[in-house]
């Protein structure tokens, strides 16, 4: 393996990381609340009804906070793809640069023309004019997260593109497939519906804070009948897009799979676990060798991977060693394929100017469908490769993600998605019944306004599954994270502008919970 600096990986890594977390906090809500508020305004200007014009005005306030402080922490967040991943956005700004570009041209501009209209157009347009700007509002917020989704989703699965030697990055060659990636669809509705789920939970959240406090009951009442309602559409379809996304996973990301469900020995019929503990030996030659105890629904995985409860699926071990039975290359073999189109590459570019003739046979080989398939796609493993494979089996611990992490990520996910149906259920059908006041209520409210913060951290805990769930790799088998940094920066400075950015953002956090506070404290206005 090339020397790399680690510490500037990590504290990159790590910088990436709290931005997005900070952002995702704004963005969810932002477009969980943009729904809300448009069926409000719908209601509002179907009926005639004054109330659902203030609930429309009080929920877009809330909207407004946390739609300014997203853009703020995405440009941030953009800027360090050119700072922080100079190396990642060269090898794939042609692929990756396109989708951010639309979403910036296209969703962005939607945003910014038809958010003024929306906030300040209230007496100076028409009710169907101004309706018509919140849906677009609402649209816009969700297309600018499709273009971010299937950016991410790329990085996820990379295809349509090719790799160009002589400049030695990836270049698109099929636009559609990059957005219809199976990936990119699966990530952009699930990844939407839970920002729904994230609206509905905080609506009903405080607005059982308002029955708690007996103020605007009638307001809160409607607030929860819609909140409810979105946030349970969004976790139907969050089940439904999970189906699809595990056996999406299963076949482009298995490594993903085998974390997130604490698999270490492939098997047929593989069992899923409710709970595991694991117990590392500490063999450094063995990285993955471990002691489990866990409950288990026998075949659950299989089932859920491949809709066949007899099906294999591979665990941690059989990608590392290899499985000949199931065809399963071993990373040692995928390291040193990989390290052989890596050398390929640099005699082509040493031969360029001294030996023609040599240039061309090379460079011959990126056109080689066959050359391709047995060495290029290997190409982001040889950055793992040595020739010792004693040494490669102890650097062989930065091809598996952390597995306690992602194993408990996504059952804190799943445990409080359920969690949300049971309160987003009860409190809808005590709204729908008109039962809201009655004896046994209080705990569902203050559970509700619990809820608040634990949806984030359910949205967290999804995010660190997708994300630290492919690590090694920037680009899934093409570009590791430690080969995808700024090449020659300083630690030092990443680790400066990483606690100015923790304090900037906390800043922006406490601001925009101080004015949301506020508003909730007035309540929806009167009059």
């Amino acid at each position: 393996m090339e020397q790399f600096d680690f510490s500037l990986v990590d504290w990159s890594r790590l910088q990436f990381a709290m931005t997005a977390m900070y952002h995702w906090i704004f963005v969810s809500l932002t477009i969980g609340l943009a729904l809300i508020v448009a069926i409000m305004e719908t209601v509002y200007v179907r009926t005639g009804n004054e109330e659902w014009k203030r609930l429309t005005k009080f929920w877009m306030i809330i909207f407004g906070v946390n739609f300014a402080l997203g853009v703020a922490t995405g440009i941030i967040l953009e800027f360090q793809f050119g700072t922080n991943w100079s190396n990642y956005s060269w090898f794939v700004g042609d692929v990756f640069g396109a989708p951010l570009a639309i979403e910036g041209f296209m969703a962005f501009f939607l945003e910014a023309t038809f958010i003024a209209v929306m906030f300040f157009g209230w007496n100076r347009v028409s009710k169907g004019f101004h309706l018509l700007s919140t849906w677009l509002v609402a649209g816009s917020v969700c297309l600018s997260a499709l273009w971010i989704l299937i950016a991410n989703a790329w990085m996820q699965y990379p295809v349509g593109m090719q790799f160009n030697p002589d400049m030695a990055r990836m270049e698109m060659i099929n636009f559609w497939e990059v957005i219809f990636s199976p990936v990119a669809i699966s990530k952009f509705f699930h990844s939407v519906a839970s920002c729904w789920i994230t609206g509905g939970v905080v609506v009903v959240g405080i607005s059982s804070w308002f029955l708690l406090k007996k103020r605007h009951i009638e307001q809160a009442r409607r607030s929860i009948l819609v909140g409810a309602a979105v946030g349970l559409l969004g976790s139907a379809l969050v089940m439904i897009t999970g189906d699809t996304s595990a056996r999406v996973v299963a076949q482009t990301q298995p490594m993903k799979l085998a974390v997130m469900e604490g698999l270490y020995e492939g098997t047929e019929g593989a069992p899923f676990s409710i709970v595991a503990f694991f117990n590392s030996t500490n063999n450094p030659e063995r990285p993955y060798e471990h002691e489990q105890m866990a409950l288990e629904i026998p075949k659950l995985l299989s089932l859920m991977s491949t809709h066949d409860f007899n099906a294999f699926v591979p665990g941690i071990v059989d990608l590392i060693e290899g499985n000949e039975a199931h065809g399963i290359m071993s990373a040692y073999e995928r390291a040193r394929r990989g390290q052989v189109a890596q050398n390929t590459l640099r005699e082509m570019k040493d031969a360029r100017d001294v030996n023609p003739a040599e240039y061309a046979r090379l460079r011959a080989l990126f056109n080689d469908d066959k050359w391709l398939n047995e060495y290029m796609i290997h190409f982001g493993y040889g950055y793992f490769y040595d020739e010792d494979i004693n040494v490669f089996r102890q650097n062989v611990a930065r091809l598996m993600p952390n597995v306690p992490l992602n194993y408990w990520s996504f059952r804190i996910m799943v445990g409080l998605g359920f969690l949300f149906i049971v309160v987003l259920a009860v409190l809808g059908w005590w709204a729908y019944k008109d039962r809201l006041e009655g004896k046994g209520r209080t705990c569902f409210y203050r559970l509700a306004i619990v809820s608040i913060p634990l949806v984030y951290i359910c949205t967290w805990a999804g995010w660190i599954v997708a994300e630290v769930g492919r690590q090694p790799w920037a680009i899934q088998d093409w570009l590791p994270t430690f080969a995808a940094t700024t090449s020659g920066m300083d630690t030092g400075s990443v680790k400066t502008t990483f606690f100015l950015f923790v304090v900037t953002f906390t800043v922006f956090l406490i601001a925009a919970l101080k004015i949301i506070i506020t508003q909730i404290k007035k309540g929806p206005k009167e009059g």
